[in-house]
């Protein structure tokens, strides 16, 4: 049956990599159209999660940022199948790294690298950024459960140098590098809400109690690799830069947490920048501290 899903819908994903990016986004305010205005696909989620984070907004205020959010997520899915066909020409005029000598800076100490970033504008195009760098990139994902829509996710990184591991092989895979002498930057996209359990970090998000990721700390201290933060602005339709900010060159020496609390912080700027460029979909407050 996955074989027969893929073989449908392959056909029709690679079309639409080969649309022209005018026709991509007509096609895209169609699809918004259908998400949106017809099907309604998430709407109490997202009205929910506005609500909580942006309680200081009218409703109208919320509501335009609503919409202006499903239209940008339509944009994105059709950006992240047209990354099947995009050259690489295309792909630097349209996400662009504004300050990547902040990033070769810390590829000459010699230690591996805890790239943070949010689900945020144009998170999958971070993975051409290993179109500029000499460290192998990896990129942290979870598996998708039709194995053959996964290995076409593996085969579009590839195109861009990126290695994919599950979150599962995520420990192993860095310690087995270091053991063999690899120098890696690995992307962790840490701002979606973990499993909750006795042991999670509680901090504040957008003003609400939450756990959150701390993995990437935990790792980078216990591994000694250094920490970027990377944050993405869309410019406009289409176009993204990027930015990237030095968290820290001795995660061991900084106190617990302090590292994961301040990548929130960060991503919270963000959202307050420009909050329908956040990917409010996810049910990010789920979780309740038991008292």
């Amino acid at each position: 049956m996955q074989l027969i899903v893929y073989i449908l819908l392959y056909p029709l994903l690679f079309l639409i990599s080969i649309l022209p990016f005018r026709l991509l986004y007509i096609f895209s305010d169609f699809i918004y159209f259908m998400v949106y205005r017809v099907i309604g696909y998430r709407k109490k989620v997202v009205r929910e999660n506005l609500a909580m984070a942006l309680p200081h907004l009218s409703t109208e205020e919320r509501k335009n940022i609503e919409k202006k959010f499903y239209s940008h997520m339509c944009d994105m899915f059709l950006e992240m199948i047209k990354t099947m066909t995009i050259s690489r020409k295309e792909m630097e005029k349209r996400y662009k790294f504004i300050n990547l000598d902040v990033y070769m800076d810390l590829e000459k100490k010699k230690k591996s690298i805890a790239l943070l970033c949010a689900h945020y504008a144009s998170y999958e195009w971070v993975i051409s950024m290993n179109y500029h760098i000499t460290f192998k990139g990896y990129g942290i994902y979870k598996r998708i459960s039709n194995k053959y829509f996964d290995k076409l996710v593996h085969d579009i990184r590839s195109k861009f140098k990126a290695t994919l591991i599950t979150t599962k092989d995520t420990i192993s895979t860095i310690e087995q590098n270091q053991k063999d002498g690899i120098l890696g930057i690995y992307g962790f996209a840490s701002d979606q809400s973990p499993k909750s359990s006795i042991k999670s970090h509680w901090s504040t998000f957008m003003g609400i109690e939450t756990p959150i990721h701390v993995g990437a700390e935990i790792i980078s201290k216990r591994l000694d690799m250094n920490v970027v933060f990377l944050k993405t602005k869309k410019v406009k339709r289409g176009y993204y830069e990027a930015t990237l900010e030095v968290m820290s060159e001795d995660a061991k020496s900084i106190p617990n947490f302090e590292i994961s609390d301040a990548f929130i912080r960060k991503v919270e700027e963000q959202i307050y920048e420009a909050p329908e460029y956040y990917l409010w979909t996810h049910k990010r407050w789920k979780h309740k501290k038991e008292i």
